[in-house]
């Protein structure tokens, strides 16, 4: 259980449904309709409540007047049936100290359970005083010259026991009562599972006042992950955009190399399409690859065309032409390599390679749709939208005259 709690990140199923309200009866009542809805979803596989609202138990009820009488309080009956049942760190002494090596060693003493088997030896446990001191039966106790040790007063002697029912487990979640309805996940991707119970959840319609419900576990931090991905893909497009408006001196030229990104877009979910492959967080790495590397192949032809032009003032549909011609080989070997060792990834092959095939997958359809773009699309965009020739950088011209020993 501890292992499936730390793989489910706390929780105790993949799928982890919490249902938080004040009115303990009206969010079970909630849970059980969101649990029907829920065992109809495709995929979802033993759903239930996990916390138990009716588990058998036993009542105990102190007579305070008759405890009061035999010098015991109603705690004193609690503190005796909990060191009884279950130990305490209030015993003393709580702690042996092994003279051998002077480690101290915790000491719990308790009642076994094949002692408390039944209702009777239950009430046959003794009793004592919050001073530790053990009480005499005043009513069953013998002379002394008939019996030397009287017995021990016990809780049948203060209590009664009663069968009852109460709730097996009370959870709470930043200090407010929940109630978890849990599911695990067969036969399909955790994401379109959790975008079905979702929708079940839009369908209960408007909640009491107070109450809310959250999908936790592992479909919670999937898509936090997702979350943090996306934006960190449009992050790293921005920032290479900055990037290559600093080097090229242009917000055009930037703007060109960007249009590979939607083919290489495209490719990566044609891919995962062909493959039967869902979009996890393996596969939207491997879309930041993908896209890293169809900007480096559209640098070679964007730079190489304004090169050319610079030196031999050609017009923009011309040099476009020339650059990618001259530029196919390099283009060509980089997306090649790089698919080449992507193949043994994205078949998965070896122990565990199921799980980063997304990865291989997205990068190799990646790289096919942005070495189209880069090869056709680049190009074209080149050649309509830089008209105007462009000039030499001041870095390189600076380079340049340090070069020469000018600078």
């Amino acid at each position: 259980d501890i292992v499936t709690q730390v793989l489910n990140f706390g929780v105790s199923a993949p799928v982890d449904v919490q249902i938080e309200g004040a009115d303990l009866r009206r969010s079970y009542e909630t849970a059980r309709r969101l649990r029907d809805a829920m065992r109809t979803v495709p995929g979802a596989v033993d759903v239930h409540i996990a916390q138990v609202p009716d588990y058998p138990a036993l009542r105990i009820q102190v007579d305070r007047v008759r405890a009061a009488q035999l010098g015991l309080s109603q705690r004193d009956v609690a503190n005796s049936m909990l060191i009884s049942l279950s130990s305490s760190g209030l015993v003393a002494p709580s702690f042996f100290l092994n003279p051998l090596n002077n480690v101290n060693y915790s000491v719990a003493v308790q009642t076994p359970i094949v002692r408390v088997a039944s209702v009777p030896s239950l009430l046959a446990t003794p009793l004592s005083t919050a001073s530790g001191g053990q009480l005499l039966d005043p009513g069953s106790a013998p002379a002394p010259a008939a019996q030397p040790e009287a017995p021990a007063l016990t809780l049948g002697n203060v209590a009664s026991v009663s069968p009852g029912a109460s709730p097996g487990i009370v959870s709470h979640y930043t200090v407010q009562r929940i109630l978890d309805v849990a599911a695990g996940v067969e036969g399909r991707d955790l994401g379109s599972v959790v975008g079905d119970i979702r929708g079940r959840i839009r369908a209960l319609g408007p909640l009491p006042a107070g109450m809310r419900i959250t999908v936790r576990g592992q479909g919670e931090v999937m898509t936090q992950s997702f979350r943090s991905l996306a934006l960190g893909l449009i992050l790293a497009i921005v920032l290479v955009y900055c990037l290559m408006v600093v080097l090229f001196q242009s917000w055009l030229d930037p703007f060109i190399i960007m249009a590979a990104v939607p083919g290489a877009l495209v490719g990566i979910l044609w891919m995962l399409a062909l493959t039967g492959t869902t979009l996890n967080v393996e596969s939207l790495m491997g879309s930041i690859m993908a896209v890293g590397i169809a900007v480096s192949n559209s640098i070679l032809l964007v730079s190489f065309a304004n090169d050319r032009r610079v030196e031999t003032g050609v017009e923009a549909r011309a040099a476009a032409r020339e650059a990618g011609l001259t530029r196919l080989r390099p283009v060509l070997m980089t997306a090649l390599a790089m698919v080449l060792g992507m193949i043994p990834m994205a078949l998965g092959f070896g122990e565990g390679g199921e799980q980063n095939a997304p990865l291989g997958r997205a990068v190799i359809g990646g790289l096919a749709g942005a070495t189209l773009a880069t090869l056709l699309v680049v190009p074209v965009v080149y050649s309509l939208i830089r008209t105007k020739e462009p000039t030499s950088h001041l870095l390189d011209e600076r380079f340049l005259a340090e070069e020469r020993g000018e600078g």
